[in-house]
């Protein structure tokens, strides 16, 4: 074997040790929140407030979310501040893009660690902008969001 074809060894044998980092790196490690979307999505109604689940599924869960509801990404928990009322943001962080989850009282994104206040403004970095926050309500057993 001459220096080439040793070289050439060793440069296969560098490349093919770094393809599964190369591949992991591409992989998403972002955490999807479990969703509580109906198999069809909720049709708005006249008031442009949409059923996004049950009172009973969000007490269950601690939030609901759905990653298509009326086009947009959805998180829904109930109000600190408040047990009777219900809080509803944009779950895309603002820093990335990851999917935010809700976490004792604030909504917390697992990529970079990112923390918002229920209202949706910044608690923590390194996102700098708040989350778009939604309508939210209770009406009889459904919870209802209007994006």
């Amino acid at each position: 074997m001459n220096r080439r074809e040793f070289m050439t060894w060793i440069g296969v044998g560098a490349l093919a040790t770094s393809l599964p980092v190369a591949i992991a790196a591409c992989q998403s490690d972002t955490a999807e929140a479990p969703s509580t979307t109906p198999a069809e999505p909720a049709a708005a109604r006249d008031d442009g407030f949409a059923a996004i689940g049950t009172v009973a599924e969000l007490d269950q869960a601690g939030f609901l979310a759905s990653s298509n509801f009326q086009g947009t990404q959805v998180i829904v928990a109930r109000d600190p501040a408040n047990a009777d009322a219900v809080i509803a943001v944009d779950s895309l962080c603002t820093h990335q893009g990851c999917t935010v989850d809700w976490e004792g009282g604030a909504f917390a994104c697992p990529c970079h660690g990112s923390s918002f206040n229920p209202d949706g403004t910044v608690a923590a970095g390194p996102a700098s902008s708040p989350l778009p926050v939604y309508e939210a309500k209770i009406e009889d057993d459904q919870v209802l969001v209007k994006v």
